[in-house]
């Protein structure tokens, strides 16, 4: 059985660990930095073996030279040469094998260019999506335009309802809030607030969320109900799905 644990790191990132129960040997997803890592591997007595990256940015890839050299991990990663340690460079349909279990790669552009996603179908499905999909928000267009982005997001409404969602940040709290104004008439959003709240009052990490969870109350998934169209309606076009994504991503960056 495959576990998966968050590591806080930096401000508000999460390394996720994947480890089966078995054995002593792990992999990382997005080390942003080594120290967090570090002490937990040695606290649990653990070896890493794997790092899987989903993108070039520093909050991403920062621990890399220092658990390289720790570790000698086999790094997996897209095929962008700013990435500095990548063993193997995958892309959209590659398959990779992780503790055991086969992951489907995504190519999920749209925050970065080089964005890509992992998925492992099973019990449970897993989804590790950097920053492209959060609980009830998605990532700002750094690189990509909203047409990748809307794709990406898409991609992943069509998996299984029960796929835990590995973000990257936790943002619940800040995409919530949107996700009200977004999509004032939704109930599931205004308990998932409360839900929300609590949590974070009690320092508790509100990932993973599922598939099934965003489709109910992630605004960017639901452009093509009434309530999220009218609500944009509010502050651009709305006049198809993919309009109604851009004026959301962007009525968010000023939120």
């Amino acid at each position: 059985m495959m576990s998966v644990t968050p590591i806080p790191a930096l401000s508000d990132n999460y390394i996720w660990l994947l480890r089966q129960d078995t054995s002593q040997s792990v992999c990382v997803v997005d080390p942003g930095e080594a120290a967090p890592v570090i002490e937990f591997l040695e606290r649990e007595s653990l070896t890493l073996n794997c790092i899987l990256i989903t993108h070039h940015h520093h909050d991403h890839t920062g621990g890399l030279a220092e658990l390289i050299k720790r570790y000698s991990p086999h790094v997996i990663g897209p095929a962008n040469p700013n990435i500095e340690g990548i063993d193997e460079t995958v892309g959209d349909g590659d398959e990779v094998r992780i503790m055991g279990r086969l992951f489907d790669v995504m190519a999920t552009p749209g925050h970065t260019l080089d964005h890509i996603s992992y998925f492992t179908a099973g019990i449970p499905a897993l989804l590790f999506c950097g920053d492209t999909l959060f609980c009830a928000g998605c990532g700002r267009l750094f690189e990509g335009t909203p047409e990748q982005m809307h794709t990406a997001l898409k991609k992943f409404a069509e998996l299984p309802e029960d796929t835990l969602v590995f973000a990257a940040h936790e943002y619940t709290q800040a995409n919530l809030t949107f996700a009200r104004a977004a999509d004032p008439e939704n109930e599931d959003v205004k308990h998932a607030l409360q839900e929300c709240e609590k949590a974070r009052a009690l320092d508790r990490p509100t990932l993973p969320s599922t598939i099934g969870r965003e489709l109910k109350i992630n605004p960017y998934l639901r452009v093509g109900t009434d309530s999220v169209r009218q609500a944009a309606g509010t502050q651009g076009v709305n006049n198809d799905d993919l309009a109604t994504f851009t004026t959301l991503r962007e009525w968010k960056n000023r939120f």
